[in-house]
This record gives C-alpha cells, sequence and structure tokens, in this order.
C-alpha cells in the first residue's frame, strides 16, 4: 500500500491561482443507482418510488443530495487520477442542493479557486479554498459547496524531500 501512495502524482500549492477554473466529468445519473443508493442510505420515497414520487415537491424520483455528493466526490477523484491530487481536506462548507437530480441527468463540476494560503505552523502545506459547482447537461447549476483541500509546498527553500 505504501509503495501505491509513493507512486501518487501530488499537485503543488504554488500551481493554484485565485479565480483559476478547472472544469471536469460526465457522470450520467440512472434510476437504477438512485434507488439504490437511496434504499441504503436515504431512504424517502421520492428516491426510491416512480409513481410516489410524481405527488413530491419534485414531479418525480430524484436522486438523494448525498448521492449527488457521492457522485461528485466519484468525479473529483477520477479528475485528480488524472491530474494530481490533494493531501487530504479538512472539510466542506455553505453545501446547498439547488435543484434536484433526475434519471439520465449527466453532471459534471467546475472548480474555481477563491483563495490560497500558506501554512504558518506547518510551512510544507497550503490550504486552497475552492467553490465546487455541480451541474447538469442543460448547463443548470443542480449543487454548490466551498471545498479546502491541503497540498504541499514547493521544495525551494522549505527543506522538503519528494
Amino acid at each position: 500500500m505504501a509503495d501505491a501512495a509513493n507512486e501518487l502524482k501530488y499537485i503543488q500549492f504554488e500551481s493554484f491561482n485565485i479565480g483559476q477554473k478547472q472544469n471536469f466529468g460526465a457522470y450520467e445519473v440512472t434510476e437504477e443507482e438512485i434507488i439504490e443508493f437511496a434504499s441504503k442510505y436515504d431512504a424517502q420515497f421520492f428516491h426510491l418510488d416512480h409513481e410516489a414520487a410524481k405527488e413530491s415537491l419534485f414531479g418525480g424520483l430524484c436522486a438523494s443530495g448525498w448521492h449527488t455528493c457521492a457522485m461528485t466526490m466519484s468525479m473529483m477523484v477520477e479528475n485528480m487520477d488524472l491530474h494530481g491530487r490533494s493531501l487530504g481536506s479538512p472539510g466542506i462548507d455553505s453545501l446547498r442542493w439547488l435543484r434536484p437530480v433526475y434519471p439520465g441527468d449527466v453532471l459534471s463540476v467546475e472548480m474555481e479557486v477563491l483563495d490560497t494560503v500558506p501554512s504558518k505552523s506547518r510551512p510544507n502545506i497550503g490550504v486552497v479554498t475552492n467553490k465546487v459547482s455541480v451541474s447538469n447537461h442543460k448547463g443548470i447549476v443542480v449543487m454548490e459547496f466551498t471545498s479546502k483541500g491541503i497540498f504541499r509546498r514547493g521544495e525551494a527553500g522549505l527543506g522538503l524531500a519528494g
């Protein structure tokens, strides 16, 4: 397991600039996955029963907001596999489910860098704050949150080993 971690590509803190945007992902939402997730984690009728969901505020079967978070994380990890990753995250803020996610929607992610803060107590890391917007294939934003990621700082003057 340690060897696999050493082979991972990490993004350096200094590679982020405020205002920088990145778009990625194309996650197709299926009715089967909505029902499977909801039956395990969010067993409300509008996530489980196609007919009953027609009488809900959503007008039809829709994904749990927590499922939308999980699908977003899947796209984020796939993007990390392609471009590099963080050292972890201390969490998210201001999570908002803005619109329902329906079967057949294709979700994508836009991340915009809001802030970069070098750690004062640990000079080898910094925190990057991103606004994460998830949209469906119609360009409608369905979910937003603010995310913080911890990234390695560059080696220059910090005495870091690769």
